[in-house]
């Protein structure tokens, strides 16, 4: 048992290795297609920990490359599940990066950006995390024609918010169209 375990350690940190030395774009997608895949098995986590690779995902979040974006939130949405992870990742401050995902044009992307954001919410971190302009952009999202995306945004107002703030933050929505603080709504 532990020898496999030290051979998943070192496959890991080989492939994060691969990411940072090559300079191929194609070949980074691919690795972190890759390391996300592997951050959805918690028999991966403590290695994953080990290696920093949150902080490699969080990196992707700002890049230009859609994919490096996609592949970067869907990694950190697999490693958010777990407790620990979740507190390395809000330490990162990484709330604003994580909702700026939801301004994809992809929705996979988005999907996976409100996964983390309902991952990270904690009692500590609900108040940014039910922002109200993330509460008016999930409400946009629930009248959504994307079955995906309507039916996780309605999750998401149920575990994330208090009716009292839905409310409010439909209210304030009143009259408006539907394009609220920047965040559009993703293609369908």
């Amino acid at each position: 048992m532990w020898k496999k375990d030290c051979d998943r350690f070192e496959y890991l940190q080989t492939l994060v290795t691969e990411f940072q030395d090559t300079d191929s774009d194609e070949a980074k997608e691919q690795v972190l297609a890759n390391l996300a895949n592997f951050a959805y098995d918690p028999k991966n986590t403590e290695h994953l920990r080990q290696l920093q690779v949150a902080d490699l995902f969080l990196d992707m979040l700002t890049e230009d490359n859609d994919n490096f974006v996609e592949f970067g939130i869907g990694g950190l949405c697999n490693l958010s599940m777990d407790p620990e992870c979740r507190d390395l990742i809000l330490q990162s401050d990484a709330i604003p990066l994580v909702t700026n995902c939801l301004s994809s044009p992809r929705e996979e992307t988005v999907l996976s950006a409100i996964s983390t954001l309902m991952n990270l919410s904690t009692p500590l971190s609900r108040p940014r995390i039910s922002d109200v302009a993330i509460l008016e952009c999930m409400l946009r999202f629930s009248l959504c024609e994307s079955p995906r995306l309507r039916n996780l945004a309605h999750v998401f107002l149920q575990d994330c918010c208090s009716e009292e703030q839905v409310i409010q933050a439909q209210q304030g929505m009143a009259g408006q169209t539907q394009t609220a603080l920047g965040i559009p709504l993703p293609k369908d």
